[in-house]
C-alpha cells in the first residue's frame, strides 16, 4: 500500500449499486467526507498509470457497514459504473485533514520499525495496513514472517513517527502466531 507523495489511497471501488450509476466503495480513510463530500477526486486503475480526475457528486455511508455509495458526474448508468469496478479512488497527497493529539494518518505508519522495548531492536517493519473491525499492522519480521498485529492502544501504545519507530506490547503467543 505505498503510497507516492502526489496520491493517496482513500478508498476501492468494488462494485455497483442499482441502475443509475452509484458505486460501492470499501474505504482506506478513516474520514467520510472523502465519500460524501462533492469534489475532485481521482482514479487510478487496476494497472497503475497515470491517476484521471472525475468528480464526486454524492455518497453516503451503508447503515451498518463500512461501505459507501457514491456517485460521480458522468456515471448515470449501470454500464459506465461497472467500467469503473476494481479502480482505487485517490485524493492528492496534501489533502491531509488536520488530526487530534494522539491520532495518526495510518498510511504514515507503513515503514515504521517495531520495537519490544524503546530502546531495543527491530522485530520487523510495518509494510501494510488491513481494514477491518480495527486496523491491523502487517509487520514484517527479519526472518520474513508476516504479522498482524491489531493497531489499538493497549497493544501499540507509543508511535513515534518522527524517530521512526513505534512500540508493540503484545499479548502472551500474539508473536508466534
Amino acid at each position: 500500500m505505498a503510497e507516492s507523495d502526489d496520491w493517496l489511497s482513500v478508498g476501492k471501488i468494488v462494485g455497483v449499486q442499482g441502475l443509475q450509476g452509484e458505486l460501492r466503495v470499501t474505504p482506506a480513510s478513516d474520514f467520510p467526507e472523502r465519500f460524501t463530500a462533492p469534489g475532485p477526486r481521482w482514479l487510478r486503475s487496476r494497472q497503475g498509470g497515470e491517476p484521471t480526475e472525475i468528480r464526486l457528486k454524492k455518497g453516503r455511508q451503508l447503515p451498518g457497514k463500512s461501505l459507501f455509495v457514491v456517485r460521480f458526474e458522468g456515471v448515470d448508468n449501470r454500464s459506465a459504473a461497472e467500467a469503473l469496478v476494481g479502480q482505487e479512488l485517490l485524493v492528492a497527497g496534501d489533502d491531509r485533514p488536520e488530526l487530534a493529539e494522539g491520532e495518526f494518518h495510518l498510511l504514515d505508519l507503513v515503514g515504521l520499525e517495531a520495537r519490544l522495548t524503546t530502546d531495543g531492536p527491530a522485530i520487523g517493519t510495518v509494510t501494510d495496513l488491513i481494514s477491518g473491525g480495527n486496523e491491523l499492522l502487517e509487520i514484517k519480521t527479519a526472518d520474513g514472517r508476516k504479522l498482524l498485529i491489531p493497531f489499538v492502544e493497549a497493544i501499540v501504545p507509543e508511535v513515534q513517527l518522527e524517530n521512526g519507530w513505534l512500540l508493540i506490547t503484545p499479548p502472551p503467543g500474539l508473536l508466534e502466531l
